[in-house]
């Protein structure tokens, strides 16, 4: 099993007296989408804002490719490798689909020697953002301004924008909230080809999707892990089904019980 890219040892996060993340530890490694799953407020988002620098933990570690980095600001975490998307669009949509992704790759690679010189007018932050379209199958839509993407297709966009920084991580937060069957699979299939070279953190609301992707699954209730493991490990899980999918009376009656029960 190859060493993690990222690790989190015993974070936890407190707001005064509301403890949001408590003692969670997990690692992403490459070639693997590791998928964290929960109910609203079980501390998803809280987390995934410790492991991309946006929050500081209370107490814990966390690690990139092996440096202890938990002191580390979200630019510092950036610039070594690590990109996330978030729940939000964070698209500028009156900019071209291009603009975006080269803007993105211009924030890994900054040249504050060439100030005389326009941003515009970088060939590598050009050569990033062109590959990343290409990756992610937006090349068609370079000129398009973002604003007009259907929403798939900004999803899209947003991890394009994730690639144009050179990230050896992916922290995606929920990229297949409001999508149809179709915008899904796209994605989908995107993720798998994104799993060579990338440890991808995958938080997600739909368990059907989460259990076609994720290698492992990491549930969390009201801020801590209780089961982290393969998808047929959590599915066998009773804990995990009484805390997270309901008691077994419920098990046929709702959808995500039977995402769960497949």
């Amino acid at each position: 099993m190859p060493d993690p890219l990222l690790a989190a040892r015993g974070v936890t996060r407190r707001f005064g007296g509301l403890t949001a993340v408590n003692d969670v530890s997990l690692a992403l490694r490459p070639g693997e989408v590791h998928a964290v799953i929960g109910t609203n407020g079980a501390g998803k988002s809280t987390l995934i804002n410790i492991l991309s620098g946006e929050l500081a933990p209370s107490s814990g570690e966390v690690s990139l490719g092996g440096r202890d980095i938990t002191a580390w600001g979200q630019p510092e975490r950036a610039r070594a490798g690590l990109g996330r998307s978030y729940q939000r669009s964070t698209l500028f949509p009156e900019l071209s689909v291009f603009e975006n992704c080269r803007l993105a790759a211009q924030a890994r690679r900054q040249r504050f020697w060439h100030w005389w010189r326009p941003a515009s007018s970088c060939a590598a932050s050009a050569a990033l953002a062109t590959q990343a379209l290409a990756r992610t199958g937006l090349a068609d839509d370079a000129a398009q301004p973002a604003g007009l993407l259907p929403h798939g297709r900004k999803r899209q966009l947003e991890i394009a924008m994730c690639l144009a920084g050179e990230p050896q991580v992916l922290l995606l937060d929920e990229p297949l909230a409001g999508m149809g069957p179709e915008e899904t699979d796209r994605i989908l299939a995107l993720l798998q080809t994104l799993k060579d070279g990338h440890a991808i953190l995958l938080v997600e609301h739909d368990m059907d999707a989460v259990f076609r992707i994720a290698e492992t699954i990491t549930v969390m209730v009201n801020g801590s892990s209780i089961a982290s493991g393969s998808p047929a490990e959590i599915r066998a899980n009773e804990q995990v089904r009484t805390a997270y999918l309901g008691d077994e009376s419920d098990a046929h009656g709702d959808a995500g019980d039977t995402s769960c029960a497949h």
